[in-house]
C-alpha cells in the first residue's frame, strides 16, 4: 500500500504549478467569450433583427441553451445530494467535479435569458413588478434560489481542502496562500468541525433535493402552462427534470475522464467510479425512452389538428433529421455502448456521454423550434421559419467556452477531488477506502 500523504499529493500536484499550456488554453476560451461578447453588443445595439428570430418564432437558440445548462446544472446536486441521501459512498471522489458543473453552468443558464432579451435593462420591471400569477417569475426565483444554494454547497464542502491548500502550499504566491487564508474561515481540521460539517452538509442536501426537482419542474412549465402544441402536457415536468439528471451525469463522465487523463489521477478516479456512473446512465437512458414514447403516444393518440402538425414535422417533416438523430445519439447508440463496450472502457464511455449531450441539446431544440413554427393559431399567424443566425451561433459558442474556461481556471486553484471525504487519514473520512480496479481500455 502507498503512503498515506500519497493520495493528498496526487489530489495536490495539479494546484501547485499553472503551465504554458493552461495559458494558452484559458487565452484561446477567454477570446472564444470575448467574441460572443462582442456580438451581443452588436445585437444590443442593432435589436434581435439581427438572428434568426422572427414572428411566430420569438425563442430560438438562446432559449434552447438556457434549459440545456440548467440541465447540465443538475449534475452536482444528484452527484452530491441526491446520492449522499441514498448513502452511496462510492460518489465522494465525484462529488467537487460535479458540484463545479453546476457551479460554472447556472450563470450561462440564467445569462441566456438575458442575451435572448433585445432590452435587458426590462429584466428589472420583473423584478418590481412582477406578478406571481406568471409562470416567468416562478422560473426566475426557482433558479436564483439554486444559483445561491449551489453556491452555499459548494463553499462548504470546499472549506477542508482550501485548509489543506493553506497548510500545505507554502510555496505559492504570496496572493494565493492569503486568499487560502481568507476562505478557510480558520478551519483547523478537528473532529468537531467534521462532524458539524457533515450534518450541515446532509440537512442541506435533503433540501437541494427537493429544489433540483422544483427548478426543472418550473423551467418546463415556461413552456408546460401555455396551450401551445407539444408543449401544453402534464408529462412535461418529468420528462425535462429526468432529461436534466440524464444529460448532468453524462457531463460528469466527460469531465472526469478529461481531469483523470490531464492531471494524472488514474489511481484517485479509478474505472469502477465511471463503471458506477455507466449504471445510472444506462437506467436514466431507459428512463428517458419511457418518457419519450409516452408523450408522442400520448399526442399521436389524440389526433388533434394543431398537435399533429407539430408531430408530422419532427416525425418526418422540417425536423425530421433533428429528431431522429437526436434519438439515436440519446437512447440508440449509448444504449449500445454501455452495454457491450463500455464496461471498464473509459474511452467508449466519454464518446457515448459526448454524443447523450449532444443529442439533448437537440433534444431542447426539437421541443422549442417546431411548436413556434407551426402555433396554436396557425391560421392567424401563417407558417414560420428559423434558422440559428451567426450572433446566435458565436454568442452559443462563447457561453459554453465560458464554462470550460471557469472550470480550467478552478482546477489549477482548488483540488477538484474532496482530500477530506477520500483521505483516510483526516478526521473527515467516514467512508471506507475502496479497492482500485485494473483500468482496462483506458
Amino acid at each position: 500500500m502507498e503512503p498515506k500523504n500519497q493520495h493528498i499529493k496526487a489530489i495536490l500536484a495539479p494546484v501547485r504549478k499553472v503551465s504554458t499550456g493552461d495559458y494558452l488554453l484559458w487565452g484561446a476560451l477567454l477570446a472564444l467569450l470575448l467574441t460572443g461578447l462582442g456580438m451581443w453588443v452588436w445585437q444590443y445595439l442593432e435589436g434581435l433583427g439581427i438572428t434568426g428570430m422572427n414572428r411566430p418564432v420569438y425563442w430560438g437558440v438562446y432559449i434552447t441553451n438556457f434549459v440545456f445548462f440548467i440541465g447540465l446544472a443538475h449534475s452536482g446536486t444528484f452527484i452530491s445530494a441526491i446520492l449522499r441521501i441514498a448513502g452511496q459512498s462510492w460518489r465522494a471522489p465525484l462529488t467537487r467535479a460535479a458540484e463545479a458543473i453546476t457551479l460554472f453552468s447556472l450563470p450561462f443558464g440564467a445569462g441566456s435569458i438575458i442575451i435572448d432579451m433585445g432590452r435587458p435593462e426590462r429584466l428589472f420591471n420583473l423584478l418590481f413588478f412582477g406578478r406571481y400569477q406568471s409562470p416567468i417569475l416562478w422560473d426566475v426565483t426557482a433558479v436564483s434560489l439554486y444559483l445561491l444554494s449551489s453556491v452555499v454547497f459548494f463553499y462548504l464542502s470546499l472549506i477542508p481542502d482550501i485548509a489543506m491548500c493553506r497548510d500545505r502550499l507554502t510555496d505559492a504566491p504570496r496572493w494565493q496562500r492569503r486568499m487560502y487564508e481568507i476562505l478557510a474561515l480558520g478551519w483547523n481540521h478537528s473532529p468537531e468541525q467534521y462532524h458539524r460539517l457533515e450534518k450541515v452538509l446532509d440537512g442541506m442536501a435533503v433540501f437541494m433535493t427537493m429544489l433540483v426537482v422544483t427548478v426543472h419542474t418550473v423551467v418546463s412549465w415556461l413552456f408546460g402552462m401555455t396551450v401551445q402544441p407539444g408543449w401544453h402536457t402534464a408529462l412535461i415536468g418529468p420528462f425535462f427534470l429526468l432529461g436534466a439528471i440524464l444529460s448532468g451525469t453524462a457531463a460528469v463522465v466527460i469531465v472526469l475522464a478529461l481531469l483523470r487523463k490531464t492531471y494524472k489521477l488514474e489511481k484517485v478516479l479509478h474505472i469502477g467510479l465511471f463503471n458506477s456512473l455507466r449504471k445510472l446512465l444506462i437506467t436514466f437512458v431507459l428512463g428517458w425512452l419511457y418518457m419519450m414514447i409516452a408523450e408522442h403516444l400520448t399526442i399521436g393518440y389524440s389526433n388533434m389538428t394543431e398537435e399533429m402538425v407539430v408531430l408530422n414535422d419532427k416525425f418526418s417533416g422540417t425536423y425530421a433529421t433533428v429528431f431522429w438523430s437526436m434519438a439515436a445519439f440519446v437512447f440508440g447508440i449509448p444504449l449500445l455502448i454501455f452495454i457491450f463496450k463500455g464496461k471498464n472502457n473509459i474511452g467508449w464511455m466519454v464518446f457515448a456521454s459526448v454524443l447523450i449531450n449532444i443529442g439533448m441539446w437537440m433534444e431542447r431544440y426539437i421541443v422549442i423550434i417546431p411548436t413556434e413554427v407551426s402555433p396554436r393559431m396557425l391560421h392567424v399567424m401563417g407558417q414560420g421559419s428559423y434558422f440559428p443566425a451567426l450572433p446566435e451561433i458565436m454568442i452559443t459558442i462563447a457561453c459554453f467556452a465560458g464554462m470550460a474556461l471557469l472550470y480550467a481556471v478552478f482546477t489549477r486553484f482548488f483540488p477538484i477531488v474532496p482530500i477530506w471525504e477520500t483521505a483516510d487519514e483526516l478526521p473527515g473520512h467516514a467512508h471506507p477506502a475502496e479497492p482500485v480496479p485494473a483500468t482496462t481500455g483506458d
